[in-house]
């Protein structure tokens, strides 16, 4: 059996950097919004997330476009996640039981290294990065190319995320699905009630 977790929101909690960000700046967070729209209906964030422009490419643009010139990755310097003590030991224990588990997660550049200096990843065995992979849950080909190169089927396949369309995604491909609303309930829900009741 794969576990594939989500980092952002389930091993650490979900930091919402763009409210800092647009403070910095001197800009409302619409302006912020508006200045990432690009004319055919994508947008810089997504494009970041899904590694089609790098963090400098983002801020050229958004620099331009904003008149604000910003020579530093503020997505990566404002990052400060936590960890989720409870998640980490449900990782553990997995592996302890010899499942091989891995973190797929969207994010972006300046995030992926913020985990890496902090060692968030060293849990994995494997590491599954969006911006890496060229493209962003929920797109079904984001759990497709997890399931390839780890070479199990989705009916061998655990996928627990914070959020309920990603969920909804990997469950049409046959992937067991766990929504994260806390580590006790999906520690219950993985069948590991000595975590439970610690």
């Amino acid at each position: 059996m794969l576990y594939i977790f989500d980092m952002g929101g389930v091993v650490t909690t979900t930091a919402v950097i763009v409210p800092c960000m647009c403070e910095l700046l001197q800009i409302s967070q619409q302006q912020f919004s508006d200045f990432c729209k690009n004319k055919d209906g994508s947008d810089l964030v997504s494009q970041l997330s899904d590694g089609v422009i790098t963090a400098k490419q983002f801020w050229n643009i958004f620099s331009e476009r904003s008149g604000k010139k910003v020579t530093v990755d503020w997505w990566h310097y404002l990052f400060h996640p936590v960890l989720n003590e409870g998640t980490v030991r449900i990782i553990k224990t997995l592996k302890q039981k010899g499942f091989r588990v891995v973190c797929g997660t969207n994010t972006i550049e300046g995030h992926y290294a913020n985990h890496m200096e902090r060692g968030d990843y060293l849990y994995f065995d494997q590491m599954y990065a969006s911006f890496m992979m060229g493209v962003s849950k929920p797109d079904p080909e984001f759990w497709n190319i997890i399931l390839s190169a780890e070479q199990v089927s989705a009916e061998d396949a655990v996928f627990i995320d914070d959020r309920k369309e990603n969920c909804e995604a990997a469950a049409k491909l046959g992937i067991r699905a766990i929504q994260f609303l806390d580590w006790k309930q999906v520690a219950s829900d993985l069948g590991l009630p000595e975590l439970v009741n610690e």
